[in-house]
C-alpha cells in the first residue's frame, strides 16, 4: 500500500497531486482543441481520476467511469420509456421514472462492486432526464461516456508517468518522514 507523505510545499496544501491534476487537465484541454470538441467532461474525468497513487486513480476514476456508463445507459433507457408512453414527454412520468432509475442505479453500482459510482451516475442520469434536449439524449450520453473514459485514462497515464517517488527524485526534494530528521 502506498502511503501519502506530504511534501513541504511553498503553498500549503498544494502538492504533487494538485500539480499533476492541473497539468493533466490543461494538457487534455489542449489536445481537444484541434478537434473542435468541448473538453469539459474529459477534464472532469481527469479531476475525478487523479489520485495519490495509481491504485487510488483507478478507484476514483473507476467510480466516475462506471457511474457515467450506468447513469448514461439508464438515462437513455428511461428517456425512451417516457417517449414511448408520452411522445412529447411528461414531467410527472419523468419524476416517477427517476425514482426507479435511481434505485436501479444504486442496485447496479453495488452489484458491479462499484458503490462509489452512485454519485457520478446519478449526476449523469439527472442531466440526461432533466437537462438534455430530446433530440440529443443518445449522443449526449455516449459522448459523456467516451469523454469520461478519455479523462480517466489520461489521469491514470499522467499519474503513472509522474509517480510520486520519480517526481521527488526529479525535484531532488526530501519527503517528510523518510530522512529520519
Amino acid at each position: 500500500m502506498n502511503s501519502h507523505k506530504p511534501m513541504h510545499a511553498v503553498i500549503p496544501g498544494l502538492g504533487q497531486r494538485s500539480l499533476k491534476t492541473a497539468l493533466a487537465t490543461a494538457i487534455l484541454a489542449l489536445l481537444y482543441l484541434p478537434f473542435g470538441e468541448n473538453p469539459t467532461f474529459a477534464c472532469i474525468g481527469v479531476i475525478f481520476g487523479m489520485g495519490n497513487s495509481i491504485e487510488d486513480s483507478k478507484k476514483n476514476g473507476g467510480n466516475r467511469l462506471i457511474g457515467t456508463i450506468i447513469g448514461g445507459l439508464l438515462g437513455i433507457g428511461i428517456f425512451w420509456v417516457e417517449r414511448l408512453i408520452f411522445p412529447n414527454g411528461n414531467y410527472y412520468l419523468k419524476v416517477i421514472l427517476i425514482f426507479f432509475g435511481v434505485i436501479l442505479l444504486v442496485w447496479s453500482s453495488v452489484a458491479f462492486k462499484w458503490p462509489g459510482a452512485v454519485q457520478p451516475g446519478g449526476v449523469v442520469l439527472c442531466i440526461i432526464l432533466f437537462n438534455t434536449p430530446a433530440d440529443h439524449v443518445t449522443y449526449y450520453a455516449f459522448g459523456r461516456m467516451i469523454d469520461t473514459a478519455i479523462g480517466v485514462i489520461f489521469a491514470i497515464a499522467v499519474n503513472e508517468v509522474f509517480k510520486r517517488n520519480r517526481v521527488d527524485r526529479w525535484l531532488k526534494r526530501e519527503v517528510v518522514g523518510e530522512t529520519g530528521k
